[in-house]
């Protein structure tokens, strides 16, 4: 029986008219648990659920603070997705990359990017997860959209 190992974190009601995202990448881990522990405790994830058996993650939800999440969960024989560990990339909106940046350096992270301005105006770095995914951290939210026909 799958347990989960850690308690519900409840996000903040945030009203806007921005609708809440719908998207949810995910990935692989050959070690699930250590990647984890990397994502909540150097880059600020927060744990929101983890149904695990041991060291087998069957089901992972990691919430980012401003709005989003990911899912993930260990590689597996059975795994239809086939989805192999360290192919991930995702750029990830945050409002302070400078003290992201410092708290990803102090827990040793990987920067294959240091903190730079692009010429689009948005600050951004990159760091490598100890599975080899490439996280990009930046203040780009992206063009407006047009309304829906």
């Amino acid at each position: 029986m799958l347990a989960s190992v850690s308690p519900c974190v409840q996000a903040e009601h945030v009203t806007s008219d921005v609708p809440p995202p719908q998207v949810w990448p995910t990935l692989r881990a050959r070690d699930a648990q250590a990647l984890i522990r990397f994502l909540v405790d150097v880059l600020g994830f927060q744990e929101t659920v983890v149904y695990a058996e041991g060291d087998l993650v069957a089901h992972a939800e990691l919430a980012w603070p401003p709005g989003g999440g990911i899912m993930l969960g260990s590689v597996r024989d059975d795994d239809l997705q086939a989805m192999q560990p360290g192919t991930f990339a995702a750029y990830v909106v945050t409002d302070e990359p400078e003290d992201l940046y410092r708290r990803a350096v102090e827990g040793g992270a990987e920067i294959v990017r240091e903190l730079y301005t692009t010429d689009y105006g948005s600050r951004d770095f990159a760091v490598r997860d100890p599975e080899g995914n490439w996280w990009s951290f930046g203040t780009y939210r992206g063009e407006a959209r047009q309304p829906a026909r």
